[in-house]
């Protein structure tokens, strides 16, 4: 057994290079000069392992396996990049014109041989050995089929000293093709879809695109659904988010700058914006932003990217606003907005944004300007409800003295076992509860789920004496001014408001009240989204502005863009397009 593990180790020190004196064959890369002081003792090493005893086979292994200096280079490699990972197996960035050194270097950097989606298709062209690298999961058939079926016809005679150019401008039938030069910008091509193709001679290859990603046909919103309007909702492709824009918004001022950001990830990141309405200095600042990241991925998209670029830190409020509708998207385009596309996220990042912002819905534009104001004061209403009608209650219950003559009727009419904030509280960490459960409950038991809350739990709890019915009823009607919200993000930062100011009502009484609605205030008015007020109209106070967010105005009388965003045009029709209007 000793002998025929030590031929073994002969045979795999030849596979990689080496001669069983430890010398080097010729022809092989220059090794690191660590390595090579590693095998200049490689002799002795060998020497005492033959002294030793070998007990069992995995132990010999394990000897094996530390005296091969491949794994010893793959032991000792930190490459925090694509790029550094090449120059660590290559020693340059430059491909190769040898086809068997580019896969050697496929094999240490991108898995090729041990990932089963790797292709690496070698054929002969015209006389030409060529090797196909893509992945099997994003390349489109179809197309690749095509590609091969037309190079197949070639011939050494349709070849002239120009390979590479023969093949690319004549030979590939397809739209986007390019050439490129450095292995580690060719292979994150090749991972996002691309299909790139190798000439045995030729330092440069040729990038097709032939990407084909799984994707959902677009839905209707779940969070933004409206009563009459499209159906159409973003999906995890940005390419098909950035077309159902593009459809709506037909301007040629309409700019889309791709970057990808993630050292691992290289998650896709398009950055969109009307170029002579928007800011500029914001397009810069969130494009500097975009490229100072530096972690190593957002494999959970648009969130991930917000803290990055915003930096938020603990505060529970939205900075920016979460849209999952086109329509919606391209109206913020022309209010001067930029727009943060994320592949696999199916909704998309507005800023800058504010406080009033976030408590608008695409339905009150779906309607008449009427009853487009009286859908916003309503759901007005039930924002001010999720953050004060429980508050409020609580200290009309504690100072009756407080209660104007014509609300003598509020007030629990029973006692309970619990002290009213311990009944608040227990019923406010129930409703997280339900809305947890009904998120992770399969939709044939949501109903039964939502009869066992209401009935078992609820009608039961009062039955007992736990809890009163007034405060089942004012949480109910807080609960529902939550998601009444728009924005999920806002109604859970109201949430935490409003227990906030349960706890100080139950501590202070009166002046909790004062002294946490006062720092609400004062903490909204520092919040910043973008250089930009985040309780703009109110805070700095514009009337005209406040109007436009009280009532729904009608289209031809909005004649300006929102100024906290600073649009460089900020007219939203010309001079002859208002007359008529008017007439």
């Amino acid at each position: 057994m000793d002998k025929w593990f030590g031929e073994e180790e002969e045979d795999q020190e030849d596979e990689e290079g080496l001669s069983p004196s430890g010398a080097k064959k010729p022809g092989e890369d220059k090794q690191q000069p660590d390595e090579e002081k590693e095998e200049g003792q490689e002799g002795s090493r060998k020497a005492k392992a033959k002294r030793k005893p070998k007990n069992t086979s995995q132990a010999a292994a394990g000897e094996t396996k530390s005296d091969d200096p491949r794994q010893q280079k793959r032991d000792a490699e930190k490459s925090d990049s694509l790029e550094e990972s090449i120059r660590y197996w290559q020693g340059s960035d430059r491909i190769d014109s040898s086809l068997d050194r580019v896969k050697e270097t496929l094999k240490e950097t991108v898995g090729l041989g041990s990932t089963f989606d790797v292709i690496f298709r070698e054929m002969s062209f015209g006389g030409k050995r060529t090797a196909l690298l893509c992945i099997s999961g994003f390349t489109k058939d179809t197309i690749a089929d095509e590609i091969l079926k037309r190079l197949t016809y070639l011939t050494p005679e349709n070849l002239s000293a120009e390979v590479i150019r023969d093949f690319m401008h004549v030979y590939i039938p397809h739209i986007q093709v390019e050439l490129s030069d450095m292995l580690s910008e060719t292979v994150n091509k090749v991972l996002t879809g691309n299909s790139a193709l190798f000439i045995e001679g030729e330092s440069r290859v040729i990038v097709m695109d032939t990407r084909a990603y799984p994707a959902r046909s677009p839905d209707e919103p779940t969070i933004e659904r409206v009563v009459r309007g499209s159906r159409d909702g973003f999906t995890e492709t940005l390419l098909s988010n950035v077309a159902l824009v593009r459809r709506r918004v037909r301007d040629p001022g309409l700019k889309l700058e791709m970057h990808q950001v993630g050292r691992r990830t290289r998650t896709d990141v398009c950055l969109a914006y009307i170029d002579d309405i928007v800011d500029k200095t914001q397009v810069q600042a969130v494009t500097d932003k975009i490229k100072s990241i530096n972690i190593e991925g957002i494999p959970l998209a648009d969130k991930q990217l917000e803290e990055a670029i915003i930096g938020a830190g603990w505060n529970p409020y939205p900075m920016v606003r979460y849209s999952e509708r086109p329509d919606i998207v391209a109206s913020m385009l022309l209010e001067g907005r930029i727009i943060l596309f994320v592949d696999t996220s199916p909704s998309v990042v507005v800023l800058p944004t504010t406080f009033f912002d976030l408590c608008q819905h695409a339905e009150e534009n779906r309607q008449t300007p009427f009853i487009g104001t009286y859908l916003r004061w309503v759901r007005f209403a039930g924002v001010f409800a999720s953050m004060f009608l429980l508050p409020l209650w609580l200290l009309l219950v504690v100072h009756p003295e407080l209660k104007p003559p014509m609300f003598d009727f509020l007030g629990p009419q029973k006692s309970a076992k619990l002290p009213l904030i311990a009944q608040f509280l227990l019923v406010e960490f129930g409703v997280d509860l339900l809305r947890l459960a009904a998120v992770h409950t399969p939709n044939p038991l949501g109903s039964a789920m939502g009869l066992i809350a209401a009935i078992l739990v609820g009608n039961i709890a009062v039955d007992t004496g736990l809890f009163v019915n007034e405060v089942i009823l004012y949480m109910a009607v807080a609960a529902i001014g939550m998601f009444a919200t728009p924005s999920y993000e806002l109604g859970l930062a109201n949430r935490i408001v409003r227990l906030v100011l349960l706890v100080l009502v139950a501590m202070f009484q009166v002046p909790g009240l004062v002294i946490g609605s006062t720092v609400l205030i004062v903490m909204l008015t520092l919040n910043r989204s973008y250089n930009s007020s985040y309780l703009w109209p109110f805070i700095p106070f514009n009337a005209k502005a406040l109007g436009s967010i009280l009532f729904r105005t009608p289209v031809l009388y909005a004649k300006t863009r929102p100024s906290f965003n600073k649009a460089r045009d900020n007219t939203r029709m010309s001079d002859s397009t208002d007359n008529r209007g008017q007439s």
